[in-house]
């Protein structure tokens, strides 16, 4: 099935951020919770159990991961100390940074700026949690960077984002309240702070996060869904 293009929004961009321009090369930023039992896809805990929703977030992050073959990718893990846990399932090209700060917005802001002093340019922000997310996806958002917009971003069905992306370090993007973080208003309190920075902002089209038993449900329905995902869902009977 094809997706549907790209939709433009936002006004002139305003002044320019301090970075590099579109023609730096691009990197790709995967942020991971590292899959220690316990501590990932609690809301499946369940249906999964501690340990089946480790081995399901080691199948996520490692898709993932695949998904950026094409593209300098750095991954940012979550706890700090977690670094074994995650090396053994990502390609050796790809380097690995802890996570720092105390809320998830402190979390992403740093991992841009320790990206983009790293390796200048644009670059494109992925969680974990879409597993119907594709490299063809994750190319049409760099496109839309280098065809001139400064954001771009993937609308989750929850109110989240699955990837943002951009032309140069926006970390006021991540300034959002605490309190929203998870919550259904992420993109829309996203595309706010971009428009009032008149930052020329993009959409791709929406995707499916795997965080409750309702998204299992549907994924496993879903042609798209990769293999590795819908065995390490298949030892449950997902119900909605």
């Amino acid at each position: 099935m094809n997706a549907p293009g790209p939709s433009a929004r936002g006004a002139d961009p305003g002044p320019a951020a301090v970075g590099p321009g579109p023609a730096a090369s691009p990197a790709v930023l995967v942020m991971a919770k590292a899959p220690l039992p316990g501590t990932v896809k609690t809301r499946l805990h369940a249906l999964l159990g501690s340990r089946g929703c480790a081995e399901l977030q080691s199948a996520l992050l490692a898709h993932t991961v695949e998904l950026t073959a094409g593209w300098p990718t750095f991954l940012a893990y979550d706890p700090p100390d977690a670094e074994d846990a995650v090396r053994c399932l990502v390609p050796p090209g790809v380097r690995l940074l802890p996570q720092r700060g105390s809320g998830l917005g402190e979390r992403l802001a740093a991992a841009v700026e320790d990206v983009c002093t790293l390796r200048p340019g644009p670059v494109v922000v992925l969680g974990t949690d879409a597993p119907t997310l594709t490299a063809d996806r994750l190319a049409a958002a760099f496109t839309a960077l280098d065809s001139g917009h400064d954001v771009v971003l993937g609308p989750a069905l929850d109110g989240g984002y699955y990837l943002i992306g951009m032309r140069r370090p926006q970390t006021r993007l991540f300034g959002l309240d605490p309190a929203l973080w998870g919550g259904d208003q992420v993109l829309a309190s996203t595309l706010a702070i971009a428009d009032r920075a008149g930052l020329r902002t993009v959409l791709l089209p929406p995707l499916r996060d795997l965080d409750t038993p309702e998204d299992a449900a549907v994924l496993l329905g879903d042609p798209l869904l990769p293999a590795r995902i819908a065995a390490a869902l298949s030892p449950a009977e997902v119900a909605p």
